[in-house]
């Protein structure tokens, strides 16, 4: 069997397609028509009023704390067990990342954890839901309103992830997505921030393209940047929001297939995960996770590590404990999660992972 890579994006015919009629109808490249209707696709889709694609993931989580008025000298509290942009994008704006640990059932932030890290600085909280999970959000935004917080969603992995019947990335006041190349859905790069609220949306608006009104102006009331997006992108991505019913579902049947073929392996561990969950990857969690990595790797098959916990980044230390992010960043590791994976290929690496520990 050929390598099976840990994750590949999937592009077809009809991206390849949709291009070629976009580049010759004579198209100005920069965003418009295109990505309109990329935007009007994802606001449908995750029931929002509003959606303002951005350049990339970070950008967006870094526009959402400027539209809120977040910046020099605030606290942002931040879960401990993120990849490196959640807090870059706190520093982005000025303000303090605050870290606080996860909690073991979704490794997501801990509530508790989060009251006991609030202070007169805090501002605002970034959550993200890992891997499409979440914790309770109805409890997230009780905490939001009780200290005046503001919430925002790192919901980065969850595109076509649900709690309740809400789509994740909703709860909050603003919730952002990425498109980079291993996510659900792809543009490349290139990010995207839903809410409903319009005060909130225009302020976005006006960030990513250097805080003017709208194109063809010169004028700037508010400090903005260029943060925006381009119809090349967007005609991918809409071909790509038109299959990702068909992904959801089929991310949710590889995990699954994963569960119910490894779930005897008393040394391995996967976090429990709803039937409204789209998993982005399938994760795993054991001692000696690097053993097992090198292992498929000699057999033709792909993994990651998970992210390291952010208070052992240099740029982060801290010098206090989080033993639950502490702990599970050093057990997981992310298995082959390709939408178009094949049952024999799932199959195939269950049966290496069950020869590694027998």
């Amino acid at each position: 069997m050929a390598f099976i890579n840990q994750i590949e994006p999937w592009i077809d015919e009809n991206e390849v397609n949709h291009m070629t009629e976009y580049l010759r109808s004579g198209g100005w490249l920069t965003e418009f028509k295109e990505t309109a209707e990329f935007e009007r696709m994802i606001a449908e889709y995750t029931g929002s009023r509003f959606c303002c694609v951005v350049s990339n993931g970070t950008v967006s989580l870094a526009i959402a704390l400027w539209a809120a008025g977040i910046g020099e000298g605030d606290e942002v509290l931040v879960p401990n067990f993120t990849m490196i942009a959640t807090p870059n994008a706190v520093k982005l704006v000025g303000a303090v990342p605050v870290l606080v640990d996860v909690e073991p059932r979704t490794l997501c932030m801990d509530l508790n954890c989060a009251r006991k890290a609030i202070t007169t600085k805090t501002k605002a909280i970034v959550l993200v839901s890992l891997n499409g999970r979440a914790p309770d959000m109805r409890a997230y935004q009780d905490f939001c309103k009780e200290y005046n917080l503001f919430f925002l969603e790192d919901a980065a992995q969850s595109l076509g992830s649900f709690q309740n019947g809400g789509h994740i990335g909703t709860f909050g006041d603003v919730g952002s997505f990425s498109f980079s190349s291993p996510k659900i859905i792809t543009t490349g790069q290139g990010g995207a921030l839903i809410t409903n609220n319009e005060i909130l949306f225009k302020k976005i608006k006006k960030i990513k393209d250097f805080g003017r009104e709208g194109g063809g102006t010169d004028w700037h009331d508010i400090m903005g940047f260029n943060f925006k997006f381009t119809d090349i992108q967007a005609v991918i991505g809409i071909e790509q929001m038109k299959k990702l019913s068909v992904r959801v579902q089929r991310k949710k049947q590889i995990y699954q297939l994963y569960v119910s073929e490894l779930s005897e392996i008393k040394s391995l561990e996967f976090i429990p995960t709803s039937g409204e969950t789209a998993p982005w990857f399938v994760d795993i969690y054991t001692e000696n996770p690097l053993k097992l990595l090198n292992f498929l790797k000699e057999h033709q098959v792909g993994a990651r590590q998970v992210y390291p916990p952010i208070n052992h980044q240099k740029v982060y230390a801290d010098g206090r404990k989080y033993p639950v992010s502490e702990r599970y960043c050093y057990l997981g590791l992310w298995l082959p999660s390709s939408s178009f994976l094949t049952d024999d290929q799932v199959l195939h690496i269950c049966k290496l992972i069950k020869t590694f520990f027998s």
